[in-house]
């Protein structure tokens, strides 16, 4: 039961086609509808479902508005509605006290959720389901889904939770409209900077899509960005680096770890942000304030990346990012030049968490050797007394004496003469005799 199917429809009037998905996922995606499986995941707890008294979507603040709750118990024709989540409420225009499926409007986002309440019957297991339609207000929709069976009783299905994440297809014209406005807007800052004003930054909007940058843009942005005076508003050039970095991190997100190319532009990118960010202090500090991001004293690069890559990615990622852009910036790595050093690198990204990591340790201690270690020992040992050193048949032993604060010597350890390890010893002396 720790299986995922999922679907895919294209345009409305395809069938859906079902196909195997691995059986867990990454905790560091952003995907609202992988997180609310892995949510499921990890209440299993080696039962065939989960139980529905763990489940109370009211209390997840991550997805739970954007879920709904199908109850069986009175029978599968018709079930009932026992949760509706306030966003689907409100983009389905829908009561919020509906308390069945066959009041459900059709062409809803709701409607695309509980058509899919008998597969998970049929199967046993997850569905997960992606598509395009049209809905009630004649929009374009594109939207993501979850269907996950519960029990109550831990052996049938008598509770289906659903999750759904949407967005709206922006017309051509809009879409047209919108980028003559930002590069309208791009014109304006670079000629006269506005006081109060902030550059957009669009998360998966036209700045993230087809963006490409070189080295010397990333450096003249950098240099511009040393040259410019804290004030009332935010530099332009902080801005735009951070909308530049953000748009790549998004882009690395949405690539699932095909390409390692477009996270270590990402992390390229950032490391740009935080050559800006250590030229403008102030207006860095303002931009984590409204993110409302703490640093953190013992790694600040961490706000950093949390700002670029979001406070929700995993954590052990971006603590290794962080440290990779703070190596990069104490070995003076030049604006985007980062990311060509980790594609080059035997290794990769990997290899420079190494390297920064041992940077950070600095280098380890020398370990004393067997001569020294015995040197030691022998410098805080008791003395012993003469009578007590044993000599071999000739009378002969190797005492070791140390010299007193008083200047008198005292044995504090010996070997008889017919001990094999005193020979060498024995003849070093005899030598010299």
């Amino acid at each position: 039961m720790d299986g995922l199917v999922t679907q895919h429809q294209s345009i409305e009037s395809e069938p859906h086609v079902a196909m195997d998905a691995p059986p867990m996922v990454r905790f560091d995606e952003r995907r609202m509808h992988v997180r609310a499986y892995n949510y499921w995941a990890s209440l299993l707890r080696d039962r065939a479902f989960p139980s529905i008294e763990d489940l109370n979507p009211a209390e997840i603040e991550d997805f739970g508005s954007h879920s709904v709750l199908i109850d069986f118990t009175g029978g599968i024709d018709n079930p009932a509605i026992a949760f509706l989540g306030s966003a689907l409420v409100r983009e389905c225009g829908v009561p919020s006290d509906i308390d069945s499926v066959s009041l459900v409007p059709p062409r809803t986002l709701l409607s695309r959720l509980t058509d899919h309440y008998l597969q998970i019957i049929a199967n046993q297991a997850p569905i997960g389901f992606e598509a395009e339609f049209t809905n009630q207000r004649n929009a374009e929709i594109l939207y993501r889904g979850i269907m996950m069976p519960f029990s109550s009783t831990g052996d049938g299905i008598d509770f289906v939770y659903g999750v759904i994440n949407w967005k709206e297809v922006a017309s051509p014209d809009l879409t047209d409209d919108i980028q003559r406005a930002m590069d309208d807007l791009r014109v304006e800052l670079d000629a006269t900077p506005i006081p109060g004003m902030v550059m957009p930054i669009w998360a998966d909007g036209p700045s993230a899509q087809d963006y490409t940058v070189e080295e010397e843009d990333a450096l003249e942005l950098t240099e511009r960005a040393a040259d410019l005076p804290a004030g009332d508003y935010l530099s332009e050039a902080l801005c735009q680096s951070l909308a530049d970095a953000q748009g790549a991190a998004a882009d690395a997100i949405s690539s699932e770890g095909r390409t390692r190319q477009a996270l270590y532009k990402a992390i390229g990118l950032a490391h740009c942000f935080a050559l800006v960010a250590q030229a403008q202090p102030e207006d860095y500090a303002a931009l984590l304030e409204d993110a409302e991001i703490a640093v953190q004293p013992r790694s600040p690069m961490t706000a950093l990346v949390k700002l670029v890559f979001g406070t929700h990615y995993d954590k052990t990622r971006l603590s290794e990012f962080a440290l990779v852009i703070e190596h990069a910036v104490s070995e003076g790595v030049e604006p985007g030049a980062l990311a060509k050093r980790l594609s080059h690198l035997d290794g990769g990204l990997k290899a420079y968490v190494r390297e920064a990591r041992d940077a950070k340790r600095g280098p380890a201690p020398a370990k004393p050797t067997r001569i020294v270690e015995a040197r030691r020992t022998l410098e805080q040992a008791p003395a012993i007394a003469m009578t007590d050193i044993a000599t071999d048949a000739d009378g002969l032993a190797v005492v070791v004496m140390r010299r007193l604060a008083d200047g008198s010597l005292a044995p504090v350890g010996s070997l008889s003469g017919d001990d094999k390890r005193a020979g060498q010893v024995l003849q070093a002396v005899a030598l010299k005799a």
